[in-house]
Order: C-alpha cells, then sequence, then structure tokens
C-alpha cells in the first residue's frame, strides 16, 4: 500500500465518499507470465493473458486483478454489488483502486483487506485468505458516515484554471447587489456579505463547510479547486449551479495528474452533482469544458464571447441557454425568446473596457450563473457595473498610475495567465513605451510550464527579470528555478535577466527603470500587500474605471 484516502465527497472516481487506495504491485508485475495467471486463477478470474513482465498489457491484467479482489472481498464480507474504479498510472507499477463508502470504519477494513490479498501474491492459500478478510471486514464496526453537507440555501461551485477566483468573487457580489447575504470561498479565504471571516486557501472541502456555517447565509458561493478535490472530494452533495471557466496547463505532474484531459476530468467532478433543475455554465469556446456538459444532470448554459460559436448553437437547439457579447453588448439568448442585452461591455469595469478577454468571459460566466440562479437582471446590471479590479478583486489585473507610467499586480501564474497580462500590458501602453515584466512561480510547477513561460514573458515584453516567491518555494532551491526560466528565456535570445530574493524587489528594481507611458507588471502570489502598500508610499493611485478608459484609448492612437 502506498497510500489509503478517505474522500469525504464526490471526487475523481465516483459523485459520492470514496475510498482511494494507491498499490504498488511491482511483485506481479515483473513476475514470470505463469506465476501471474496462476494467482489470477487463484482468485478465481479463469483464463488470463498477463502479458509480458513490465509491459502496458501487464498492468492491464493488474487492473483487472484488483478490480475482481475488490468484488471477491465485498461479497464475502456481504457488501454484495459495489462499484470500482482502478486505474492505471504512469508508473506500470502503481494503480490506484476507488470504491464508494458509506460508514467509514468497514470501508477503511476493506480497504486494508485488499491490500492484505494483494501483499499475498504467490500465497497457495488465496480463496480462504479472501474468505477470511471478508469476514473480518464483515464483523467490523461500520464507523461514521461521510461528513458530506446536504445545502439548505443554493451552492454555486466555480471550477476552473484560470479566472476560477474573479468569477466568484463577481457571482458574490452580484448576489449582494440582489440583497443576499453571500458567504463565498476562494485561495484567498471564507468572506460573508464582503468581511474576510478567515484567511488562508479555502478552495476544498473545508471551504465550503465554512461558509455554509455562517449565520444567515442565503446564498454559497465556493471555488473549487483541483487540489481539494483531489485531496478530499467535495464538500457538499450537490450545487445548483455549477461554472467551469476552462482547462489550460496548470499543476501537472502532481497528485497523479500529469494531462490536460486528466485535469479536465477532475475539474468536471463540479458538473456532475449539479441538481437536475440547476445549470451547468461551461465556456463554449474550450472544448474540454463544453465537453463537461454531456456528463452533467443539469441543464447547460453555455457562454462565449462568440455569438455565432457552434456551442452556442448546439446548446440553443438542445433547449439550453447562452451568453455572449452581441454588437458590444452583454446578451442572453433562448431559443423560445429574443435575444436579451443587459450591458455595454465596456461599462464592466473588470473587463477594462473590453480590453481584457479572460475577464469578458468571467464576466459572461458570472452573468449565466447568476440568472441560473433566478436573480434578477437588474442585480446583475448593478453587480456588473460595480464590480471593480482594485477594491472587489484584489491581485488580479489590479492597475496603478505611478507618475506617468502604469503599474499592473497580477496573480498570472501559468502559461494561459501570462498571455492574458501580457494582453492587458499591450493594451495600456502608449505607442513607442516599453513592458517590463517580473516574472515568477512557485516552486512546484514543472520544468517545461516554467520554461514556458520565460520564454512567453521574453517574447513579449521588452525587459525581464525574475522576483522569487520565497513562501512558495516548497523546497526547490531558488536557483534551480532561475535556471529553468532563463532556459526558456534564452530560447528567445533573451539572457539578461536578473532575479531578486522577493516580488518587491523585482517591481522596486522595474519601477526605477521606467519611463513615461511604459507599462510595469508583477506576476504576484506572495507580495501583493507589500506591493500595495509600497506603490501608495511612493504617490501610486489605483486606475478607477474613467482612468482605463482613457489609457486604452491612448495606447490605440
Amino acid at each position: 500500500m502506498v497510500e489509503l484516502r478517505v474522500l469525504d465527497g464526490a471526487n475523481l472516481y465516483f459523485s459520492r465518499a470514496a475510498v482511494k487506495l494507491t498499490l504498488d504491485l511491482t511483485a506481479l508485475i515483473d513476475a514470470p507470465a505463469a506465476q501471474a495467471k496462476a494467482y489470477g486463477s487463484a482468485l478465481g478470474l479463469g483464463a488470463t493473458r498477463p502479458g509480458a513482465i513490465g509491459s502496458g498489457f501487464r498492468q492491464r491484467f493488474a487492473v483487472r486483478v484488483v478490480g475482481h479482489i475488490v468484488r471477491r472481498i465485498a461479497r464475502e464480507a456481504g457488501i454484495g454489488r459495489i462499484g470500482v474504479r482502478v486505474r492505471s498510472e504512469t508508473d506500470v507499477h502503481r494503480l490506484v483502486v476507488a470504491f464508494p463508502w458509506a460508514h467509514e470504519g468497514r470501508a477503511r477494513a476493506l480497504g486494508l483487506a485488499i491490500v492484505e490479498v494483494v501483499d499475498a501474491f504467490g500465497s497457495e492459500d488465496l480463496p480462504e485468505l479472501v474468505h477470511a478478510v471478508g469476514d473480518r471486514v464483515r464483523s467490523e464496526p461500520a464507523g461514521d458516515p461521510p461528513p458530506t453537507l446536504r445545502p439548505k440555501v443554493p451552492v454555486v461551485a466555480v471550477t476552473g484554471t484560470n479566472g476560477k477566483t474573479t468569477t466568484s468573487r463577481m457571482i458574490a457580489h452580484i448576489g449582494r447587489a440582489a440583497g443576499l447575504h453571500v458567504g463565498w470561498s476562494s485561495t484567498d479565504g471564507v468572506y460573508f456579505d464582503g468581511e474576510l471571516v478567515e484567511y488562508g486557501d479555502f478552495s476544498g472541502p473545508s471551504g465550503a463547510g465554512q461558509v455554509l456555517s455562517q449565520p444567515g447565509v442565503q446564498l454559497a458561493v465556493t471555488e473549487t479547486a483541483r487540489g481539494g478535490i483531489l485531496r478530499r472530494g467535495i464538500g457538499v452533495a450537490y450545487n445548483d449551479v455549477s461554472v467551469v471557466t476552462n482547462v489550460t496547463a496548470d499543476h501537472l505532474g502532481l497528485g497523479g495528474i500529469d494531462t490536460v484531459d486528466q485535469l479536465a476530468e477532475v475539474k468536471a467532478v463540479v458538473t456532475k452533482i449539479t441538481r437536475p433543475r440547476g445549470w451547468c455554465v461551461v465556456n463554449g469556446d474550450d472544448p474540454r469544458t463544453f465537453a463537461m456538459r454531456l456528463g452533467s444532470p443539469a441543464k447547460c448554459w453555455v457562454f462565449s464571447r462568440d455569438p455565432d460559436s457552434p456551442s452556442i448553437r448546439t446548446v440553443l437547439d438542445e433547449g439550453g441557454r447562452a451568453t455572449t457579447v452581441l454588437d458590444g453588448f452583454i446578451t442572453v439568448l433562448d431559443s423560445s425568446s429574443d435575444a436579451e442585452p443587459l450591458m455595454n461591455i465596456v461599462d464592466v469595469p473588470m473587463t477594462l473596457s473590453g480590453l481584457s478577454h479572460y475577464n469578458v468571459e468571467n464576466a459572461l460566466a458570472a452573468t449565466s450563473a447568476a440568472l441560473g440562479l433566478g436573480l434578477p437582471r437588474a442585480a446583475v446590471i448593478e453587480g456588473l457595473s460595480t464590480f471593480t479590479p482594485g477594491e472587489n478583486n484584489p491581485g488580479r489585473m489590479n492597475m496603478y498610475s505611478v507618475r506617468d507610467f502604469t503599474v499592473v499586480i497580477d496573480l498570472a501564474h501559468n502559461e494561459a495567465g501570462l498571455e492574458a497580462l501580457l494582453e492587458i500590458m499591450n493594451g495600456v501602453r502608449e505607442p513607442g513605451s516599453r513592458l517590463l515584466l517580473a516574472l515568477g512561480s512557485p516552486g512546484d510547477r514543472a520544468d517545461d510550464m516554467v520554461s514556458a513561460m520565460g520564454a512567453i514573458g521574453a517574447r513579449g515584453a521588452d525587459r525581464v527579470v525574475i522576483g522569487h516567491k520565497g513562501d512558495y518555494l516548497r523546497g526547490r532551491p531558488r536557483e534551480e528555478l532561475e535556471a529553468v526560466f532563463r532556459e526558456g528565456t534564452s530560447s528567445v535570445g533573451v539572457d539578461d535577466v536578473p532575479s531578486f530574493p522577493t516580488e518587491l524587489e523585482a517591481a522596486q528594481a522595474l519601477v526605477a527603470e521606467a519611463k513615461a507611458g511604459d507599462v510595469v507588471a508583477i506576476m504576484s502570489l506572495q507580495d501583493r500587500a507589500s506591493l500595495d502598500a509600497w506603490l501608495r508610499s511612493e504617490g501610486a493611485t489605483v486606475d478607477n474605471p474613467e482612468t482605463l478608459k482613457s489609457k486604452v484609448e491612448r495606447a490605440k492612437h
């Protein structure tokens, strides 16, 4: 046994609480074919073809064997029919097996029984062992049921690679504009009616519990991240609206998730527990998120910046709804009624006068979710028009005027986020001015992602430096991270890339270089508060919507 993990709610394997066992099957994978075949026969598998030692065929044989073991023990324990999911891992010697549970004590006992039978590879009395461990599981005290919450107020679950915090905050803001007491959880903490209740990363199941425990809460908005789904499962049994913003490469190589398709499978969990009478809100311009509607019991509400998107036509034909931009207006489409314009996209401050394509999509997603909840049209318009980057969305595309140039603080933490940041920088740069960028990354990102960000930054900006996130190096030496960044910048011909111990010091160096009309940007995860305080001490002012509009207009000429 590598790990036995109890998942308290919907997860990658089941839409309910499950046990996840990670097994090292080296003995079976590397055994002679005759011995492997004898093991399967002793367990009652009948005719088998184990395949060559250490091969993918042998791993698939092991998948079949382990699934059979689970079902055999469950029958002996009187459990009867049981759902089983067995998955191969990148390491051919490892498998993951998962099964749902109703009582924790007996579920743990079943997991340990599986391990005992797997460890008995080569034993001659396997049938007797299966019978014995089954009896032991049967007699084990049942234990507690899953702690999964069954909400009594509407819940919106928001997930995705980029934009989920902004979209969550936007939905909560619209809820408050509708007069509701709103609680929401995110990577920044738990909030109730705009006030911070507890600081920290609450994008997992504990965040949902904290939100729903707030006295008087009428609407819960939960940011649901990949890590929480994998480590604990989702903390609520269902949601009324699920939102998936997009799926791009991020956190790959962690928790057994090595590809973007696997990451999408994790994100899709929130859509599978949406109530049938609710709405599954998905990005129609992202094929992976658009496909998630097919696995959801809820109706589909698609959003797309393109009113002629095939995804919109498909969903409308299926009886769903869509939100798009039509003639510059955020517009709701329904096949049974006329197109309904809500407001001009340039009047949504978060879109930076329509410049930020990602935030246009976030606004469309938030509109869809809010209307899907049944919130009034007027509340949606008020919420979108009063939600500002600095005050309501700290750390995301926060723009400052410092003397005669611009500074942007943004969380950008992956390739897509950095491209979005560069889009904004270009959108407000004055003709002939420069882009100055402070790159940075947590230490647990894959080398190819860090190198790619180095290349993207060096190609897109006129000056790049590295600003480290010391609290997020996660055991990785700074010098190693720098080397990978510089490998990426060198690939596009940029070798002069200084590094600084903190985001703040990197920002101070770039601000000292900045000239009139330049745009300085910092990829900030750690020093947001100190960056804000330092910039204000230097006389910086936060750009309001009118200032942003004027910068965008100047950049066009």
